[in-house]
């Protein structure tokens, strides 16, 4: 027993360890705190006792107590609240940190106290975290399964979600982006009559304007000479010019998507209701809104993206006509996780939509970049690639790079498949990111599947790439000859490296059940080559009421677990993640490779038992019994 010990009391120590968590086994580096333990002997003789880790993380306790046997989880009373009676604290894990948890609340100054009991091993675990107060009373929180709330990071909005089940400032943010997308909207239209694929355009321009330093919104006058159009398009082009966007062709381009905002005599003449051009309206909305808040350029949200998103969605549409459905923001900064995206890299999205996943990579690269700025500039500059077809989309990514300071807005306007790989592979992208177009292939064009995007993605990349794209699960399962014959190629000149199946919800209201595939450039996949295929549809994510997805308390936790996972960090069953190898004529999906090796409980032996002796009652009594005797019917007659 004491060996199995060691080994939780190990395995605890290394996923600490992983998450930068500073702990002091068996007691506490703060003098007030091991004071404290100096006389928390569980057995209450007044002495010391210790639990098996203690940290101090900002202004929290985190005290963690372990035991190897699942069995030794919790034990809780008649009336289901935790045992606090001797041998329940000595014997189970979490009695025993809420034990050590409640001593030191109550003989400290510090007041805010997690007790985190822990059992089992790296493949079976359970985590329950409670927060423990000085006035006897605890809440018992729902389980993780890592450390990674616990982070210095993480703890405040993890106390702020589940302690005080008060909105974060993420949630917040999120709300106040929904409400100004429906607000806008609705104006759009109501003073614009703007059709559906135009309003975008308008607030990209506007936004494009007001990043001008010799543009005034004061300065729109509804002119009849000089137009308010005229003057947001005179700043359009000039902040265009200032990012160095080139050549001279791609401007014009550009341009030419904006001119709406020029050429619409109804955006451009005052309307009695406002006292204004709807113009002037608009973009003292989107100043006081969304510009002065700086929202879209403190992190790596896809502002423009999300309201995109929400103004094709109140036309009831999103784009699906076209293939088009947007990639969550929180998916773009997963695919930079899985493939660990580095300062050094350059990252191609050939199908880059709003540039969500360019914006994601951008930021992660800038962050590990650190206070370097000549790399920071060859970041923005240089190593940031896409392409785009639909030119209204096109102008929308290159307006959400140049806002963000991106430099020269490296993203084309043309056909990704019509691109010789050789030519793009001189982009030297190390990194590839794809949500292509859905559902737009056909026996007649097979060039549109999902897969052929993926494998002309890769044959772009250089020798060695990572690319990762998410496509509809159907991509995977290789359901006409041609998708057969994509998936053969694929494996003859890349590397699978796994799937990973995505919550249900992911694309809300799209109804795609979407799949992330990884894979190696250019290294053919080795017969022997263990892949993963790993079950991610809980992932933490929810969708609300009025709102659509959003992260749920458990979500960053849930994504640490998969990425420990996926990294070889940690173990996990396989009604999470298989390994196994894979053959092109598989279907690259967990589903396709699981297989239930767990162990019933007895639970589980019990129903299965009680079961079948309810089926073989109910066809007795039906006079069917001949089922179980090895006779026919006839015999019962």
């Amino acid at each position: 027993m004491a060996k199995r010990e060691v080994k939780t009391d190990l395995w605890v120590a290394g996923q600490l360890d992983k998450c930068g968590i500073h702990y002091t086994p068996q007691g506490s580096d703060v003098k007030e705190i091991g004071d404290a333990l100096s006389s928390a002997s569980k057995r209450g003789t007044g002495k010391a006792g210790y639990p098996e880790y203690v940290a101090v993380v900002n202004d929290f306790v985190i005290v963690i107590e372990d035991k190897a046997d699942l069995g030794q989880h919790i034990k809780l009373t008649d009336s289901g609240i935790i045992d606090t009676s001797t041998k329940a604290v000595t014997d189970y894990a979490v009695n025993g940190a809420y034990f050590y948890a409640k001593h030191i609340a109550q003989n400290s100054s510090f007041r805010k106290v997690f007790a985190i009991g822990v059992s089992g091993d790296s493949k079976h675990h359970k985590i329950t975290p409670l927060y423990v107060d000085d006035r006897e009373s605890y809440k018992r929180l729902p389980d993780v399964e890592s450390f990674a709330m616990f982070t210095e990071q993480n703890i405040q909005e993890y106390y702020v979600r589940n302690v005080l089940e008060e909105k974060t400032d993420v949630e917040k943010t999120t709300e106040e982006i929904l409400k100004d997308a429906a607000e806008l909207h609705e104006y759009l239209r109501t003073y614009g009559s703007l059709k559906d694929q135009d309003k975008p355009l308008v607030v990209s321009g506007i936004l494009l304007a007001l990043d001008d330093q010799f543009f005034s919104v004061d300065n729109l006058k509804g002119d009849s000479i000089t137009t308010d159009g005229q003057l947001i398009c005179e700043a359009i082009q000039r902040r265009l010019k200032s990012s160095n966007v080139g050549p001279d062709a791609k401007r014009d381009k550009l341009m030419s998507e904006f001119a709406i905002i020029r050429t619409s005599a109804r955006l451009n003449e005052k309307d009695e209701k406002l006292g204004k051009t709807p113009l002037k309206f608009y973009t003292e909305f989107l100043k006081e809104r969304v510009f002065d808040s700086i929202k879209y350029k403190s992190s790596a949200e896809d502002f423009i993206g999300r309201f995109y998103g929400e103004f094709m969605s109140y036309s009831g549409g999103d784009g699906q006509s076209l293939g088009i459905i947007l990639t969550p923001a929180h998916i773009c900064e997963l695919f930079c996780d899985l493939l660990d995206v580095q300062p050094t890299d350059i990252v191609l999205d050939p199908c880059c939509g709003t540039a969500g996943f360019l914006v994601a990579a951008m930021h992660r690269m800038d962050y590990a970049a650190g206070d370097d700025q000549t790399v920071r500039k060859s970041i923005r500059k240089k190593q940031l690639h896409g392409f785009e077809l639909q030119s209204n989309m096109f102008a929308i990514a290159c307006t959400n790079m140049i806002l963000r300071e991106d430099g020269n807005s490296n993203i084309q306007c043309q056909d990704f498949l019509k691109q010789n790989p050789a030519l793009v592979q001189q982009k030297g992208a190390t990194i590839g990111m794809m949500n292509p177009p859905y559902s737009q292939g056909t026996k007649a064009d097979p060039s549109q599947y999902e897969l052929s995007f993926v494998e002309h993605l890769l044959d772009s990349l250089v020798e060695g790439a990572k690319a990762a794209v998410i496509v509809p699960q159907s991509s995977m399962t290789g359901k006409t000859k041609d998708e057969q014959h994509f998936k053969e190629n694929i494996m003859m000149h890349h590397t699978l490296e796994g799937v990973i199946t995505c919550n249900t919800d992911t694309f809300y209201g799209v109804g795609t059940n979407p799949v992330i595939a990884v894979f190696t450039a250019h290294e053919p996949h080795p017969a022997d080559k263990i892949c993963k295929f790993i079950d991610f549809r809980d992932d933490g994510y929810e969708v609300r009421a009025h709102v659509g997805l959003v992260e749920g308390d458990s979500a960053k936790d849930k994504k640490q677990h998969l990425l420990d996972v996926w990294n070889g960090r940690a173990e996990a069953p396989s009604k999470f993640c298989v390994e196994a190898t894979a053959q092109a004529d598989d279907e690259w999906l967990h589903s396709f490779y699981y297989f239930n090796d767990e162990i019933p409980t007895d639970a589980d032996f019990e129903k299965a038992i009680g079961d079948y002796l309810s089926f073989e009652f109910s066809m007795v009594m039906q006079n069917r019994e001949y089922l179980f005797t090895g006779g026919d019917a006839n015999d019962a007659t």
